[in-house]
Parts: structure tokens; sequence; C-alpha cells
């Protein structure tokens, strides 16, 4: 006889304003979803975690310590973007929480930004709009210039940077490029052994890094210093990476010919706030708030992205694209119940899982462990008869951290 495990009410909190596609995939899949126009304040979203299976963020919503040990129904994050610093991953891991990104989705919408910007710095456009609006004619061709046969740096040769030198070569520009991991060069792109070396040779440099330690004002005094007076820096990573203040001395100094940022160390929490910097007001510097992917083709693509892994881990306990579980994927065996247990990584779980399923007199159909330092995640396909049982005492093992059984 089938055992029958009542399917779960799921409730989804997204906030942000997350693209309607993400919550018409998971309203399609029977979920019970809310979504808010923009960021709650902590205090307000604590109140509100005791009662969600699934949290939906962008880059404002600070998912930390606390806010995780106030949602003991919490199974999964979705940050509806590419960076997770806002995520206390290894927090939400050791409570069994996984977290889910879109690294991919947004990727032209940067890159298509960034050589948009390659050719408004090439041709002072926007000195000469300003200049235009404010009444004043001045039609000058010194210091402006076509791109063909400059010089690209990219630093960070990722998903965007690689996309950004395709579409650069594309318009006749020589592509170096720069990483802390080896990469595989696109097209005619050629890898610098350092930063130094890269700086030295670009007429442009664009950053494409992600938030770490490491990269903490990456780009200071001393590496300004490096690159060509004629040339021009542009960042579409994170606010962290220059050293703004540093960079707008260079700018007033005329070390720099100009820049392009869309990332600042410190940004409003929502639109209509007031925004100040040491870059405002310079010549040749385009400043834009944080809209890199913010196109209405990458935003429908993000919702699709991350729904898409949020409804397949809820449903099958697939961790593909997971950035703090063991990336796991298993096909269910027909006619099976599957037990989803993440537990603390110490010898003698396996041993202790397979005594319960042993005792339970459960045949095995298939079984995937993944393990990291301190925590193990484990997909097991059982004999759909017992599979609630071998769950329940899964569950109160001391080393298990989350134990659920889905059909």
């Amino acid at each position: 006889m089938t055992s029958m495990i009542p399917k779960p009410t799921i409730r989804v909190l997204l906030l942000e304003g997350i693209h309607a596609s993400a919550a018409e995939m998971l309203r399609g899949e029977g979920y019970e979803v809310e979504s808010l126009p923009s960021a709650l304040k902590h205090e307000d979203l604590m109140a509100r975690m005791a009662n969600i299976e699934v949290l939906g963020i962008r880059s404002k919503t600070r998912v930390t310590e606390d806010l995780i040990a106030a949602a003991p129904h919490l199974l999964a994050v979705g940050a509806f973007c590419i960076g997770t610093n806002q995520v206390d991953l290894h927090a939400a891991k050791v409570a069994g929480v996984s977290v889910f990104n879109a690294p991919f989705s947004n990727t032209r919408s940067v890159a298509e930004l960034i050589i948009g910007e390659l050719v408004c710095l090439a041709r002072q456009l926007g000195d000469r709009s300003r200049e235009v609006h404010a009444g004043v004619w001045k039609k000058v061709a010194a210091g402006c210039h076509e791109l063909r046969g400059k010089t690209l740096g990219i630093v960070g040769y990722g998903h965007i940077g690689s996309q950004v030198g395709v579409l650069a070569e594309a318009m006749g520009m020589r592509v170096i490029s720069y990483d802390i991991r080896t990469t595989m060069a696109i097209g005619n792109a050629r890898p610098k052994d350092t930063l130094g070396e890269l700086l030295a040779e670009s007429d442009f440099v664009t950053l494409h890094v992600p938030e770490t330690p490491q990269t903490k004002n990456l780009i200071g005094a001393a590496e300004l210093a490096q690159m060509k007076k004629t040339a021009h820096l542009l960042n579409a990573s994170r606010g962290t990476v220059v050293d703004v203040d540093a960079l707008a001395d260079a700018l007033r100094l005329e070390r720099l010919a100009g820049a392009a940022i869309d990332v600042f160390p410190e940004e409003p929490e929502a639109n209509g706030q007031t925004f100040t910097s040491v870059l405002q007001g310079l010549p040749n510097v385009l400043l834009t708030p944080h809209i890199g992917g913010s196109t209405a083709e990458a935003q429908a693509a993000i919702g699709r992205e991350v729904a898409t892994s949020l409804c397949r881990y809820v449903a099958l306990g697939t961790t593909a694209q997971s950035v703090n579980f063991p990336n796991l994927e298993l096909a269910q065996a027909p006619g099976t119940e599957r037990v989803l247990n993440v537990h603390k990584n110490v010898p003698g779980v396996l041993r202790d899982i397979n005594r319960i399923v042993s005792e339970r007199g459960a045949n095995i159909r298939a079984q995937l462990l993944g393990t990291d330092a301190d925590t193990g995640y484990l997909i097991m396909d059982i004999d759909d008869q017992v599979a609630s049982q071998v769950g329940a005492d899964i569950a109160q093992l001391a080393t298990s951290v989350r134990t659920r059984v889905v059909a």
C-alpha cells in the first residue's frame, strides 16, 4: 500500500519588486505567493519570517543570522540577482536553508550597458548632452575617439566579463583580461598575468568581480596611478571594489580621462531617496543608479531562473546552482518517496541513516550524498510504504539539521 504524503502548503514572500514571472511560476506549482514592491525594514521582515517557507529578495534585503533563526519553516532563499553577499550563507547552510541566485540571466544586459558606456566615454557624450540641455553649444573633437583599435581591459573574466569581451571585439577593440582563476579566453582575448600589466596597457578598464575581502578597494590610488592618463574606468560589479575618493582625486587632477560607475559603496534603500557621491559633477563621468541588470528582459529571465531553482528544490531537493549547499541532482526513481536530509558532517552519519533504513525494512533505490567541511546533504529514494517513518527516525538523529520527505 502506498503511503500518501500530504503536499505541504508552501508560503512564499517575494520582496523588492521581483518580476511577475517568478510569482507566476511559483503560483503555478500551487504555492501561496505574496509579492511586495519594495524591501521591508528588518524588524518588519523578522515578524514575517515565522510563517514562510521560501523568501525571495534582491540586493537591498539583508538575510542575517537572526533573521534565519526567526524562520523555523524556511527551506530556501532566492536571491533574484547575481550577488549573494547580502545573505549570511554560512548561517543559512547550518540552519538547513539553501540559497539560490541568478548567475546567468542578466549577463547580456550588463554587457550591453558597458558597451554603451564605452561609446559614451570615448565621445564624452555625457558632457555634451548635459551642455545642450543647458543651452550650451559645444561641438568639439578634442579628446573624442573611436573605440576601434583601442584596448579594453576586463578585470574578472566570468559570465559578464567574457560577454563584454565578445561584444567589444565585434567593435574592433583589442581585449585583454585578468582573473585570479584560470579562464578560457574567448575570441582573440588575451589574459594578463597581473592586474598591473592590464592597467598599464588598457585604454578602458571594466570591472566584473564579486564583493569579497580580497576585492575591497581593488582599485585604489596606487592602481589608478598605473593607468594611462587617457584611460577610463568602468565599474558595474560592486561598490566596494573601487576607492571612490581616490577615483575622484584622479579625475579632478586629470590623471584619468573619465569613468562610468553604476555601483557605489553606499546606496539608497529605495527610489526617490537622496543620493550623494564625491563623483558627482566631475567631467566625463557617467553615474547610474545600479541599473546594470535592469532591463525587462533580464528581470523576467532572472524571475524564471531563480523560481525554477526554488521549485526544483522544494519538490525534489535538487540543489544545482545553490551557492551554499553541495550541488546535487538526482532523477527520482519510480515508485519511491524521497528523503532529504541536511546534517552535520561528522563521522558515522551515513552509517546511522542506513541502520534506520535497514531496521524499517526499506529498500534504497537511489542515494546521493554531498558534503563540505561542516555540512552534509543527502538525497535518498526509498520504498514509498515506509518513507515517512524513515524520515521521522532520521530527523531524530542528533546530527540531523533538517529532514523532509517528498512524494
